[in-house]
């Protein structure tokens, strides 16, 4: 399956939790440098990604990203919770 945008970001930010650099950024999401270039932009502008001393280091942001990221892949792979038309929760549908 070809990943998305999304995931490609949420990988970024996968590698680089407890720091990476750029070169083990691109080797593990499997991006070419040209491309980790502009997904490392994208991160570190809302302040998903930090770069210091030359490393990038996911944010607390960041981490609340992969928690969102996670739990959606969950549903989309068959978790999903039935709501009626308030938003509250009826069953769970698998």
């Amino acid at each position: 399956m070809r990943r998305n945008e999304i995931d490609i970001c949420a990988d970024v930010l996968r590698i680089a939790k407890g720091g990476a650099k750029k070169t083990w950024i691109v080797y593990g999401a499997n991006l070419n440098f040209k491309i980790v270039k502009g997904y490392l932009s994208r991160l570190i502008e809302p302040g998903l990604l930090v770069f210091r001393d030359d490393i990038y280091y996911t944010t607390d942001v960041g981490v609340k990203f992969l928690e969102f990221y996670g739990s959606l892949n969950s549903m989309l792979e068959g978790d999903f919770l039935a709501m009626d038309q308030m938003g509250g929760v009826v069953e769970v549908v698998q």
